[in-house]
C-alpha cells in the first residue's frame, strides 16, 4: 500500500501539471496534501466522464543534457512520450536528483522495437550515449502490428531467430525479425557503448475481466512481459516490473476511477495517468534495487511497496549485471 508523510515543499516541487483531485487517491497521501492548492480539472470528483485529451504526436522531446553527469535514457513509445505530458517519461525526472543525473526521454509515439531502429531514432540515441549512462527500455505496445502495409511496424512474435522479407509501399525491401532479435540488438548496442540497459515491463491497459473471486481484475500482461522477463534472465539484466506495481494500484482504485486515467482509449493515459506510471516506474526501480536507486530523489517514501499487493517484486530483486566497460 502507499502511505507516508513527506515534506510538502519537496513533493510540491515535483509537480509540473495540474492534477484532478478525483485521481489523487491513486497517489500517496503525501501527494494529496502537497497538492491541496491545485485547481481541479473537469470532470468533477464523482464523475466518470473522461478527461479531454490533446491529439497525440510522434515528435521526440529535445532535452539539454549536462555532459558532466550520467544520463538515464528512456526508449519507448507513446506510453512513455506523448503530447502535453501524456507519457510517463515526461514525468519521471522529478523522482530523481537531477543535480546528479540527467533524465532524457527519447521515446517516440507510435514506434515499435522494429520501427524505432529502422527509422534511425535508435542511432540518434546511441550517438548521445557515453560510458556510465543507463538505458530504460520499454517496447512492445506496437509490435503486434502488421509487418507490411500502411503501418509496417510489427515484429515477428517470439524470441527466436526467425525472419521474413517484406516489400514496403515505397518498393523497398526489409527483413523483419522477431521481437527478441530487436530487443537483443538494443541490449548489445547499449553494452557496446558501456551503458547499462534496464528492461521494463509494459504499461497497463485499461482492460478488465471478472476473476475467479467474482471481482474485476485489470489485464496485467498484453503478451510481451513474459518475453521481457525471459530476455532479462537470458542476458543477466534487471527486469523492472512496473506493470504489477501499476496494476495493483489501479485495481485498488477500481474500474470507474481507473477509467478517468484513460480518456482516449485503453492504452493512452491522461497526464494524471502518466504521473502514476512514472511513479510506478520509480517505485519498481527502487524495489528491484536498480543501480539508478543511487540517484533517486530524497524525501520520497521509497519503502512503500506492500509485497502482498505486488508479489512479483521480491522475485525480481536480483542484482543486475554491471555495465560492460
Amino acid at each position: 500500500m502507499i502511505a507516508a508523510a513527506v515534506s510538502k515543499r519537496g513533493i510540491s516541487a515535483m509537480f509540473r501539471t495540474k492534477f484532478n483531485p478525483a485521481l489523487l487517491g491513486l497517489l500517496p497521501a503525501a501527494f494529496i496534501f502537497a497538492s491541496a492548492g491545485i485547481h481541479a480539472q473537469t470532470p468533477p470528483v464523482n464523475s466518470t466522464q473522461p478527461l479531454p485529451t490533446p491529439a497525440q504526436t510522434s515528435a521526440a522531446p529535445v532535452v539539454p543534457l549536462n555532459p558532466a553527469l550520467p544520463t538515464a535514457f528512456i526508449v519507448g513509445d507513446s506510453t512513455a512520450h506523448n503530447q502535453a505530458d501524456l507519457g510517463w517519461g515526461d514525468h519521471l525526472a522529478h523522482y530523481f536528483d537531477t543535480t546528479r543525473i540527467n533524465v532524457a526521454n527519447r521515446a517516440i509515439a507510435g514506434r515499435s522495437s522494429r520501427s524505432f531502429i529502422r527509422e534511425g531514432a535508435w542511432d540518434k540515441v546511441l550517438a548521445e550515449m557515453k560510458p556510465g549512462d543507463y538505458m530504460l527500455l520499454q517496447m512492445g505496445h506496437n509490435d503486434g502490428g502488421a509487418l507490411d502495409g500502411l503501418k509496417p511496424r510489427g515484429s515477428i512474435k517470439g524470441l527466436g531467430e526467425e525472419s521474413k522479407d517484406v516489400t514496403l509501399l515505397d518498393g523497398n525491401f526489409e527483413t523483419v525479425h522477431t521481437y527478441g532479435w530487436y530487443m537483443r540488438k538494443y541490449i548489445a548496442d547499449t553494452r557496446a557503448k558501456h551503458v547499462t540497459p534496464i528492461l521494463l515491463s509494459l504499461t497497463i491497459r485499461n482492460i478488465w475481466t471478472e476473476g475467479p473471486d467474482g471481482k474485476p481484475h485489470i489485464e496485467r500482461d498484453m503478451g510481451y512481459d513474459g518475453y521481457i522477463q525471459q530476455l532479462a534472465a537470458e542476458q543477466n539484466l534487471l527486469f523492472v516490473d512496473m506493470a504489477n506495481v501499476e496494476a495493483a494500484r489501479l485495481e485498488a482504485a477500481g474500474p470507474e476511477k481507473a477509467a478517468l486515467l484513460f480518456p482516449k482509449d485503453h492504452t493512452h493515459t491522461s497526464a494524471e495517468g502518466a504521473e502514476l506510471n512514472a511513479q510506478s516506474v520509480a517505485l519498481a526501480l527502487h524495489a528491484t534495487q536498480s543501480p539508478l536507486v543511487a540517484y533517486l530523489a530524497q524525501g520520497f517514501p521509497w519503502t512503500v511497496i506492500d509485497e502482498s499487493t505486488n508479489p512479483t517484486v521480491p522475485g525480481a530483486a536480483k542484482s543486475p549485471e554491471p555495465a560492460r566497460r
